[in-house]
């Protein structure tokens, strides 16, 4: 019998945990776009380096903490190139469905590394991407991605810092051509770890995003589209107040500071 009580009250602690974990998330969330009231349309075209604790919606909820509203929305399909957003009928589709002011291009995690991977698939993929997202009259962004945890040998990268360092000149090169913003998220990992106090960013396979890692792209996104710093803002769900406070103001150190770096407004 005692053991009875004591699985019945888990389940109600757990009841009433679930009930208030969804209150909290119906509060937090952002209410989106109304007639008259100024708000920020962004859309985001990726893969899971994007859907992996849906970035899209964590810089809603952000932004939302900030006074900011947003509506978001995603094609971010696994192991997705720009080649395959780029011939995707679904991607036409997103640019015309709605009027938006910002569209962020991701591309697959390894191809900017390689320099003959940038000019047969991930410049391909961005300069049309590009047109496409003007002629929406859209701004486009880059999302400058973060490098695996242990590098890429097999490729001529035997550790995180050089891979993040050959990501980030595959970016700069497309973004130079086409004069097109930067998003520095994998940057501001690079800040993260080298300050040496830094929340795990990875997940177990060195690759995705942990929830930290999502938190921080998500504050850098905040201050690249808002030009403000996302220090002090009291959404942060998962991280305790001391990690949130260092991710925020990376996020800003990388962004905010250097906006001309990035090509940022």
């Amino acid at each position: 019998m005692t053991r009875l009580r004591w699985l019945l009250a888990v389940l109600v602690a757990a009841g009433a945990c679930a009930t208030a974990f969804a209150a909290y998330q119906h509060v937090t969330a952002n209410p989106g776009c109304e007639a008259g009231v100024r708000c920020t349309r962004v859309l985001f075209l990726g893969n899971s380096y994007t859907s992996v604790n849906d970035l899209p919606d964590t810089l809603a909820r952000l932004a939302w903490s900030g006074g900011h509203r947003m509506e978001i929305s995603a094609q971010a399909p696994g192991g997705w190139t720009l080649l395959d957003q780029l011939s995707s009928p679904d991607t036409a589709r997103l640019l015309k469905g709605a009027r938006w002011d910002y569209v962020v291009i991701q591309e697959q995690s390894e191809i900017p590394s390689v320099e003959s991977f940038r000019q047969s698939e991930m410049y391909p993929g961005v300069r049309g991407l590009v047109t496409m997202i003007r002629s929406a009259s859209a701004t486009p962004l880059l999302f400058v991605t973060w490098a695996h945890r242990a590098g890429w040998p097999q490729n001529g990268m035997p550790d995180y810092t050089s891979m993040q360092a050959a990501i980030d000149d595959g970016y700069r090169a497309i973004a130079a051509e086409l004069h097109v913003a930067m998003v520095p998220v994998g940057p501001a990992w690079l800040q993260m770890v080298n300050q040496g106090s830094s929340p795990g960013l990875w997940q177990d396979d060195g690759s995705h995003p942990t929830g930290s890692g999502t938190y921080l792209a998500a504050c850098v996104f905040y201050t690249a589209i808002f030009g403000q710093s996302p220090a002090g803002l009291g959404w942060h769900p998962w991280i305790w107040g001391g990690d949130a406070e260092r991710l925020q103001r990376t996020a800003a150190a990388t962004a905010l500071d250097d906006r001309a770096e990035w090509g940022l407004p």
